[in-house]
């Protein structure tokens, strides 16, 4: 099981997950591409502080910070940390662009990068976190907007903002 599995598995809570376009690691240069490639950038799976040091320094913000600021807004973000729908689609600017290849919105939309963690099943604190242990995850759109997303793991259709919503399905656990 690679490294990136672990963690979607829900294995890994020590850890964080960093999604980089190849496009956004081509423009700043500043992190190798050391991750487990996918069809468009590249995820690494390191422990969690080393990950934030690595996020600073492949965006140049603070990884803590960069989450606040997300979880403002909620999108739907791929659950491989490969991709999103960034919420600003079509808001202001028309109706969105979809590849018809894999239905994700591309262009002023994609996905720059990403940021995750896990939690463990947690069930004192109930909603979500006695369902089993949740992803949370951070998406930055290279029209300048954040948004995020988290679900349980074993229940990624049942949890979070699904393809084409706004809203997480199951409420505001």
């Amino acid at each position: 099981m690679s490294q990136l599995d672990a963690f979607l598995a829900g294995e890994r809570h020590d850890d964080v997950a960093l999604f980089l376009t190849d496009e956004y690691l081509d423009s700043q240069g500043k992190l190798p591409k050391l991750g487990e490639t996918v069809d468009s950038g590249y995820v690494l799976v390191v422990p969690g502080d080393d990950g934030r040091r690595a996020f600073a320094a492949g965006t140049g913000m603070d990884a803590m910070e960069f989450a606040r600021g997300a979880m403002d807004s909620r999108g739907h973000i791929s659950r491989d940390l490969d991709g999103g729908e960034c919420p600003e689609a079509g808001a202001a600017d028309g109706p969105a662009e979809t590849d018809a290849a894999d239905g994700e919105i591309s262009g002023a939309h994609d996905v720059e990068f990403i940021f995750a963690f896990s939690e463990a099943q947690n069930e004192e604190v109930g909603g979500l976190y006695a369902r089993g242990a949740v992803i949370h995850a951070y998406a930055h759109c290279a029209c300048g907007a954040s948004y995020s997303d988290k679900w349980v793991v074993g229940e990624e259709t049942e949890t979070g903002v699904q393809p084409g919503g706004s809203e997480p399905i199951e409420g505001t656990e």
